[in-house]
């Protein structure tokens, strides 16, 4: 009995598999056993830097929620422990546009753990 392989199928994973390598430089981009390992290692980056995100995020709301406690006198650590002692439900994300954005209404928040 002749060998039956299904080339359509085939064909059709890597031709998906082919559009993700699009913008790669050289034989990633054209080559199939390369790009195919290009391409996977690439997601798994793509998957570590979406945790990474939000840790950076995080790190960088700190860091202004910092500096706007700092202009009023008072360290970071201090102020988000008054501010989850007096049970003000706002987070490091919008405290941060607070301190960043609207200097007013932080400055009212750091008056109100004073």
């Amino acid at each position: 009995m002749p060998r039956s392989v299904n080339a359509v199928a085939s064909r059709a994973r890597r031709k998906r598999f082919m559009k993700l390598a699009k913008g790669y430089w050289g034989r990633k981009k054209n080559v199939w056993t390369v790009a195919k390992n290009a391409i996977e290692k690439g997601l798994v980056h793509a998957f570590a830097g979406r945790k990474q995100k939000k840790r950076s995020f995080r790190g960088m709301w700190i860091q202004r929620i910092n500096a706007g406690a700092r202009t009023h006198g008072m360290s970071y650590s201090v102020f988000i422990g008054k501010v989850n002692k007096k049970g003000i439900k706002l987070n490091r994300k919008v405290l941060a546009d607070l301190a960043l954005n609207h200097p007013q209404a932080f400055k009212a928040v750091v008056d109100s753990v004073k």
